[in-house]
C-alpha cells in the first residue's frame, strides 16, 4: 500500500504506470474538464477532453437541423405516420418492416472528441493531480525530495484526426493551445501555465521547441513544479433554440480562459487541493455506505480485480466499484452538460457511438443512483433538456408527427431531436424512439419527490414534464386493430428491437407513469390549467398499461404476442416498469371505470416479469456483452427479492464486464475493449435496491412501501447505510448485523409538500405505519 493511501480503504492503488487506456487509465475530471492518466514516473502522457467539445453539428454544416425534416413536408409526413398506422393496424400480425421515411437523412451529426495530450517527461519523486469544480481549472503538481533535483518538459500534442492546431507561449509562463474539431468545426481552447518553488538559479517558463516548433513549459532546477490548465470551447447551449437559429455558438472562449487561469493560479496548491476535497465532499451529499468490507493492504487493485470470481465475490471490491461510481458522476458533471455515454472521458477524435446522450436507458442509467444518495449532480441534465430538448423538440413534434402541442426527442441527442437514420440498419430499430424525454420525465419527477423543492418544480421541473404530457396525449391513438378501446403508441419499436409494431409494453408504461405523474405534481406546480390536468385524467382511463401476460407465462413484450423464451436481447424495456419504474412493482387490480389494465393480481404480474426476467439470461447474449445491461439485470432481480440472482448477476458483470481500473467495458475480450460508464454509474443504484427500496405509486395517497434488505446477499452480512435518501422528504440510516436489520432512524424534513402515508417493511413483515408529517423522526429496533 503506498504513502498515503486513505485509512479507510477509499482508493485504488497500482505498483504499474498504466498502458491501455480503456483498461488501465485512471480518471479525473470537474465536469467542464477531464483527463485519464497513466502514472508514469518518467514520462507521464495525461489524456485531456473539454466537455463541449464535439465534432459536427451547426460547426460543420451550416445546413445541420438536428436531425429533422424540412417545414414544408409536414403535410407529406403526416400523411405517411398515417399510412404506416394503418399498415400496422390492418396487418394479419400488427407489425409492417420499417417506418422509413419517417427518419431523416443524416447532416453532420459528428461525435464527442478528445482534445490532446500533455505529456510530462521529468525525473520526480512525488506527483498529485486534481480537476477542481470551484476554479474549472486542473493541476498537476510534481516535486523532488532533494532541493533543486527537479526538471521537466511539459507539452501538448492534438489526436490524430483533428485538424492542425496551434501551440503558442501567451506569455512567459503560459502556452496555449488553439484548434478545432473538424474543418470546418468548433473552435477549442486549451491555457496552461507553470509556477514552481526552488533555490537560487531555478526556472520556469514557456520556451518554443526548437525540434517540433511547438511551444512547451520547462522548469530546471526546481524543488517543485505545478501545472494547471484550463479549456473551453464556442458551444453554447443559450443559443439552442430558435431565435438564434441554432447555432448552438457562443463567444471565442479565450477571454474567460485568461480570466478563469489568473483565478486558479491565486490559489496554493495545497489551498486549490483542500478546496477541491471539500467540494467534492459536498456534492457526495452525506451518504456513507459499508457493506462490512475489509481493506486489502498487500494487493494492489488490479491483483484484486484479477482474483475477483462470480458468485465468489469481494466486499471491499464491491464497496470500492460503489464509491468509484459516485466519484465517477461528481467528475463528469456539475458544469454545463449531463454526464455523457463515456462520462467526460473520451480518447480519440471519434468516440465510440459518437459518446452521445442514448436515451433509451444509458443517459438514465447514468443518474440512477443521484437522488437516493443526495447527489447535488442533476441541475446540468434539468438545464440541457430546456434549453437544447425542449425548443428543437418541439419543431420535430410539429413536422414528424404533425403534433403542435409540447416537444419530442429521440434515441441519440446532442442538439438531435429527429430520427437519427443510420445507414445500412434498420432505422426504427435504433431511431424509433419518441418515448426518449417521456423516460427523463421520471427522473424530473423523482428530483421534486425527493427534494420537495417548489421553486425549482414551478420554474423548470413542471414545464419540462407539461410539454412532454402535451406532445404525448396529441400522440396517442385509439387501438384499430384490437378493437379494444385503448390508447396506444403506433408506430413504436421496443428499444432496439427490430418489430416494428403498436401498444410496445415499454411505451405503455412510461406514457402510463408520464401522465400519473402529472397528476401528482399538479397540485404544487402553480399551474391553472385545469383543462390540460381533465384530459391527463380521461386519457389515462383509456391508456393501455403495457401489461399482459403471454402464452408462455411472460409479460408480453409487445401487444402483438412475439415473444421468444430465447431471446437474449440486451435491454429489458418490458421490464421498465419493475425497475427503475414501478407500475409493475406496485400494481394494483382495476378498481372503477379504467380500460388498459389488465384483472391481474400483484402476484401475478409479479412472476411474469420473473418468468421475463429470467428468459433473457445473465446479460451476455449474441447481440452484445456490456457491462450496463447486467447491472440492470442485478437491480431487477433486487427488485424481486431474489437476493441469490442479484448477487450472481453483480458478480458475474464485475467478473467479465469490468477492467482493472475498473472502468465498465463493452465486449471486455476485444484487443482494445471499449469503455462505457453506464454500468459503472448503474452499479450503485443496483446495490442499493438490494439493501433499501421504496419506489413511486401511482397517487400520493397510496401507502410508500419502504422495504429494508429486501435482497441482502450473505457476503454482506453486516454493514451499515446513512444518509440515504427516501422520496417525500425523508432521510433514513439502517445497521444490519449477521444478516438482521438492528436499527434504522427515519428523518422527514422540516417542510414537505404532502405528508406521505409510510408502510415500513422488514423481512416479509409490515414493521408499522405512518404519517410522514414535516420534522417527524423515528427510531426502530428489531
Amino acid at each position: 500500500m503506498p504513502p498515503g493511501f486513505p485509512t479507510s480503504g477509499n482508493g485504488l492503488w497500482y505498483s504499474e504506470p498504466a498502458v491501455n487506456w480503456s483498461t488501465q487509465y485512471l480518471p479525473i475530471g470537474n465536469g467542464y474538464l477531464a483527463a485519464a492518466i497513466s502514472g508514469n514516473p518518467a514520462s507521464d502522457r495525461i489524456q485531456l477532453n473539454i466537455e463541449s467539445l464535439w465534432s459536427g453539428g451547426p460547426f460543420q454544416n451550416s445546413s445541420y437541423n438536428g436531425g429533422n425534416h424540412q417545414p414544408s413536408e409536414q403535410r407529406y409526413l403526416a400523411a405517411q405516420v398515417s399510412r404506416i398506422r394503418n399498415g400496422i393496424f390492418a396487418s394479419p400480425n400488427g407489425t409492417i418492416p420499417d417506418i422509413r421515411p419517417l427518419p431523416a437523412d443524416e447532416i453532420a451529426f459528428g461525435t464527442y472528441s478528445g482534445a490532446g495530450y500533455l505529456h510530462v517527461n521529468r525525473t520526480i519523486s512525488g506527483e498529485t493531480y486534481f480537476c477542481s469544480n470551484p476554479t474549472r481549472a486542473c493541476t498537476v503538481h510534481t516535486a523532488s525530495s532533494a532541493p533543486g533535483a527537479f526538471s521537466a518538459t511539459f507539452s501538448f500534442s492534438s489526436l490524430d484526426g483533428l485538424p492542425t492546431r496551434n501551440i503558442t507561449c501567451l506569455d512567459t509562463s503560459t502556452i496555449q493551445l488553439r484548434g478545432y474539431a473538424a474543418s470546418p468545426g468548433m473552435l477549442y481552447e486549451i491555457l496552461a501555465s507553470i509556477r514552481h518553488a526552488g533555490p537560487a538559479g531555478s526556472s520556469a517558463a514557456c520556451v518554443v521547441d526548437g525540434k517540433s516548433g511547438d511551444a512547451v513549459l520547462v522548469t530546471k532546477g526546481s524543488t517543485e513544479a505545478w501545472v494547471s490548465w484550463v479549456g473551453g470551447t464556442e458551444y453554447s447551449m443559450e443559443t439552442g433554440n430558435a431565435q438564434s437559429g441554432y447555432t448552438f455558438k457562443g463567444a471565442d472562449p479565450h477571454g474567460e480562459l485568461v480570466g478563469l487561469l489568473a483565478k486558479a493560479g491565486k490559489e496554493s496548491v495545497g489551498n486549490g487541493l483542500a478546496n477541491h476535497i471539500g467540494d467534492y465532499r459536498a456534492a457526495l451529499g452525506g451518504f456513507s455506505l459499508d457493506i462490512g468490507q475489509k481493506m486489502e493492504k498487500t494487493k494492489t487493485t488490479a491483483e484484486l480485480r484479477k482474483e475477483y470470481k462470480t458468485d465468489v465475490g469481494n466486499p471491499y471490491l464491491e464497496w470500492l466499484m460503489f464509491n468509484y461510481g459516485r466519484y465517477m458522476l461528481v467528475a463528469s458533471t456539475r458544469s454545463y452538460l449531463p454526464a455523457n455515454l463515456q462520462g467526460v472521458w473520451a480518447r480519440d477524435a471519434g468516440a465510440p457511438w459518437s459518446g452521445d446522450y442514448h436515451a433509451n436507458i444509458n443517459i438514465q442509467m447514468n443518474y440512477w443512483f443521484a437522488e437516493m444518495t443526495n447527489m447535488k449532480v442533476t441541475s446540468a441534465l434539468w438545464d440541457y433538456m430546456a434549453k437544447t430538448w425542449a425548443p428543437r423538440g418541439a419543431e420535430t413534434a410539429k413536422t414528424l408527427y404533425n403534433v403542435t402541442r409540447g416537444w419530442v426527442t429521440h434515441n441519440e441527442v446532442f442538439g438531435h431531436t429527429g430520427m437519427k437514420a443510420l445507414e445500412g440498419w434498420n432505422p426504427a430499430e435504433w431511431a424509433n424512439y419518441p418515448e426518449s424525454a417521456a423516460w427523463m420525465m421520471i427522473h424530473v419527477y423523482d428530483h421534486f419527490d425527493y427534494t420537495n423543492d417548489v421553486a425549482w418544480w414551478r420554474s423548470q421541473g413542471w414545464p419540462l414534464l407539461k410539454g412532454v404530457a402535451l406532445f404525448w396525449l396529441d400522440h396517442l391513438v385509439e387501438d384499430q386493430r384490437f378493437k379494444d378501446g385503448t390508447l396506444v403508441t403506433a408506430p413504436c419499436n421496443s428499444p432496439e428491437q427490430a418489430i416494428v409494431t403498436l401498444g410496445c409494453s415499454h411505451s405503455q408504461q412510461l406514457v402510463w407513469q408520464l401522465f400519473e405523474a402529472v397528476e401528482k405534481g399538479f397540485g404544487a406546480s402553480g399551474d391553472r390549467d385545469t383543462e390540460f390536468l381533465h384530459e391527463i385524467e380521461t386519457k389515462k382511463l383509456k391508456l393501455d398499461k403495457g401489461i399482459r401476460i403471454g402464452s408462455w407465462g411472460q409479460l408480453q413484450e409487445w401487444k402483438p404476442e412475439f415473444d421468444r423464451s430465447n431471446d437474449l436481447h440486451r435491454h429489458l424495456s418490458h421490464l421498465i416498469g419493475l425497475y427503475p419504474g414501478y407500475v409493475l412493482t406496485n400494481f394494483k387490480a382495476p378498481t372503477g371505470q379504467t380500460q388498459g389494465i389488465p384483472k391481474l393480481t400483484r402476484e401475478q404480474v409479479l412472476k411474469a416479469s420473473e418468468i421475463s426476467l429470467r428468459s433473457r439470461g445473465d446479460g451476455t447474449g449474441p447481440d452484445g456483452d456490456a457491462g450496463w445491461e447486467k447491472v440492470w439485470r442485478a437491480a431487477c432481480w433486487a427488485q424481486l427479492q431474489n437476493s441469490t440472482q442479484f448477487y450472481h448477476i453483480l458478480t458475474y458483470a464485475i467478473d467479465r464486464n469490468f477492467a482493472e481500473n475498473l472502468w465498465s467495458l463493452y465486449n471486455p475480450f476485444a484487443d482494445d475493449p471499449i469503455f462505457q460508464i453506464d454500468a459503472n454509474l448503474g452499479y450503485p443504484a443496483a446495490v442499493l435496491n438490494a439493501l433499501i427500496q421504496a419506489p413511486d405509486t401511482s397517487s400520493l395517497s397510496d401507502a410508500l412501501a419502504v422495504t429494508l434488505l429486501p435482497a441482502l446477499p450473505s457476503a454482506w452480512a453486516s454493514g451499515s447505510i446513512s444518509g440515504a435518501r427516501i422520496r417525500g422528504g425523508m432521510t433514513l440510516d439502517l445497521t444490519w448485523l449477521n444478516g438482521k436489520a438492528v436499527r434504522a432512524s427515519l428523518r422527514v424534513d422540516s417542510t414537505v409538500r404532502y405528508a406521505r402515508q409510510v408502510q415500513l417493511w422488514y423481512g416479509g413483515k409490515l414493521v408499522t405505519a405512518f404519517s410522514a408529517t414535516g420534522g417527524l423522526k423515528r427510531e426502530f429496533s428489531f
